[in-house]
Order: structure tokens, then C-alpha cells, then sequence
């Protein structure tokens, strides 16, 4: 196992523990908003501490990119660690048991670790550049759908940016008269991770950060799919506009989406 994924893991076990006791004991748990529809509890932010404590304890010199922490410049920048400690909040604070903790880590602007920890399957992805992406230890494949046609799409609506909402529920009447139907499940990193599992064909989402789909993306990418922008390029990394799936499954959806786009959605 790569040395930097078995810190990974380490820490995603760490943080999901905490996380999964808590669920348990909700009085303990204090949200509050941090934005339009933003939430924030403490377990987050305990969380996170431990991530990056079990982190900084082997790679003390490494950048830390976190959802609450913000940027914590390290010595070794080429060497960053883009860590979601609760992806799902929402669904945490109101007890719906979908949730995870995502941990990758960068070198040199390429994800070369992935793990992706939902605490209350206990279930583990995990993927490796160039090693493919495993569950629990077992091998993953994407679905071979050909098109759209039959398929189980996953999505999330742009709650935080609802000046999108037009586009967006033109792209998901459009997208719905070819697939089969939709899983809106709260958690861009399971959903990526379940591409990756082909527990659902495909994905796409307006507005994501990069803490939120790190490390599911190189999950799909490792079980053979393919993830994009909304015009097939590679700037979801900064636009935040992510398309995922089976090659064919992603140029159906960009085929299917093109028209229904704004200007801004198609950066």
C-alpha cells in the first residue's frame, strides 16, 4: 500500500469513528450556518482537527487544503492534502445516515491518493494512481452502460448558487426523458464513489469544491471512468462543474446537457 494511503486511512478511520459516535449522541452535536444553506457543526471541525493532526504526525512539512481549516501552507507545497472531514452535513444534522469523510492528496497538481470512508456502512474506497480503485479491499468497475438509455443518474441541485437553478432544471428534464431515473443522495463524494462501484452509471453537479470531489474523482478515474466539466474539458477543477461516468455515459450526458447551458456553466 502506498505510504501516503495508509495515513489516508488512518485518518478517515480516525475522523469517521468520531463522527459515527456522534451520530449517536445528537445532543452533542452544535450546526450552525456558515452560508446561504452552508452548514457547519462541530463534529466538522473536530474532525478535521484529528485529520490533520494524524497527517502533520507523519508529513509535518505538507499543505493542508481543508473545507473548515481553509489553506494551511506547509514547507513542501508541491505535496497537498485536500481533505472534506464531513461531506454531507446536512444529511448529518437531520440524522439521515448518508455521509463521508474524503481525504486526497496532490503532488504536483495530480491526485495520487484517494479515500473516500462512509463511517456508518463502513464501507472504505480507496484508490491509488495507476493501481485501480478497491472497496473494502475488493476491486471496483464502473457500469458499462452504452448511453443514457436505462441508466441511474446522481446528481446534486445547486443549493448554493440557486441563480443556477433555470439551467439546471432544464439540464434534468432533458437529461430525464433518455435516462432511467435520478439519486439525489447529499454527498458528492459517496455518489462519485458509487460511480466508481457502479452503484449508479453517472454524475453531475454545479458549483462543487474541490474538497468535495478530490478523491472520489480519481475513484472513478481508477475503476475506469472518466470525469469532466460540463463541455467534456478538464476546468472543473476550478469551475467546480463536474460530469463523471463511463466514457460514453459522460459524452451522453455533455451531448444531452450542451443546449440547456448558460455561458457560465460552460467554463
Amino acid at each position: 500500500m502506498h505510504p501516503m494511503l495508509t495515513i489516508a486511512v488512518r485518518a478517515a478511520r480516525k475522523a469517521g469513528n468520531l463522527i459515527a459516535k456522534n451520530y449517536e449522541t445528537p445532543d452533542a452535536v452544535e450546526a450552525s450556518q456558515k452560508g446561504t444553506n452552508d452548514f457547519v457543526t462541530n463534529v466538522d471541525r473536530e474532525a478535521e482537527r484529528m485529520i490533520i493532526e494524524v497527517i502533520r504526525k507523519s508529513y509535518p512539512k505538507h499543505t493542508v487544503i481543508g473545507e473548515e481549516c481553509g489553506e494551511l501552507t506547509g514547507e513542501d507545497d508541491d505535496v497537498q492534502w485536500v481533505i472534506d472531514p464531513l461531506d454531507g452535513t446536512t444529511n448529518f444534522i437531520k440524522r439521515l445516515p448518508h455521509f463521508a469523510v474524503s481525504i486526497a492528496v496532490r503532488i504536483k497538481g495530480r491526485t495520487e491518493v484517494a479515500v473516500v470512508y462512509d463511517p456508518m456502512r463502513n464501507e472504505l474506497f480507496t484508490a491509488t494512481r495507476g493501481q485501480g480503485a478497491q472497496l473494502n479491499g475488493y476491486r471496483l468497475r464502473g457500469t458499462n452502460a452504452k448511453d443514457l438509455d436505462g441508466t441511474i443518474i446522481a446528481t446534486g441541485f445547486p443549493f448554493k448558487v440557486k441563480q443556477h437553478a433555470p439551467s439546471y432544471i432544464n439540464v434534468l428534464g432533458k437529461v430525464f426523458t433518455q435516462c432511467a431515473d435520478f439519486r439525489r443522495t447529499g454527498s458528492a463524494a459517496l455518489d462519485l464513489a458509487y460511480v466508481a462501484a457502479g452503484r449508479v452509471d453517472g454524475f453531475f453537479e454545479i458549483g462543487l469544491k474541490p474538497w468535495d470531489f478530490a478523491g472520489g474523482e480519481l475513484l472513478v478515474r481508477e475503476s475506469g471512468g472518466v470525469v469532466t466539466d460540463f463541455v467534456g474539458g478538464h476546468n472543473h477543477f476550478s469551475s467546480g462543474n463536474v460530469v463523471a461516468g463511463n466514457p460514453r455515459v459522460v459524452k451522453a450526458l455533455i451531448n444531452t446537457m450542451r443546449e440547456d447551458l448558460s455561458e457560465a456553466l460552460k467554463r
